[in-house]
C-alpha cells in the first residue's frame, strides 16, 4: 500500500506522477494536481492545461500574462 503525498491517505491503488526529475506518490488526480501542477504566476490557481510561458514563467492564460506585463501573448479571437 501506497501513501498519498497531499493527503497522506493509505490506498491500496495509488499512482506515481513524475514531472521532471520529481517524482511523488497519489492516491487521486486531485491530490496530484494540487501537489504538482504549476502555480499562474499571475492570479495563483493551478495550470491543469498548456498555459502561457513567457520568460521562463506560467501563466493559466494569455489575459494573467498580459496583467504581469507581457505584451505578447493573445487569447483566440474569431476571425
Amino acid at each position: 500500500m501506497g501513501t498519498c503525498e497531499t493527503c497522506g491517505n493509505e490506498y491500496d491503488k495509488t499512482f506515481t506522477v513524475t514531472r521532471g526529475d520529481r517524482s511523488a506518490i497519489f492516491d487521486s488526480f486531485e491530490c496530484a494536481a494540487q501537489n504538482m501542477a504549476p502555480q499562474c504566476g499571475h492570479c495563483g490557481c493551478r495550470i491543469l492545461g498548456h498555459g502561457v510561458e513567457v520568460d521562463e514563467q506560467m501563466y493559466c492564460c494569455a489575459h494573467c500574462a498580459r496583467a504581469s506585463g507581457h505584451q505578447g501573448p493573445t487569447d483566440r479571437v474569431d476571425g
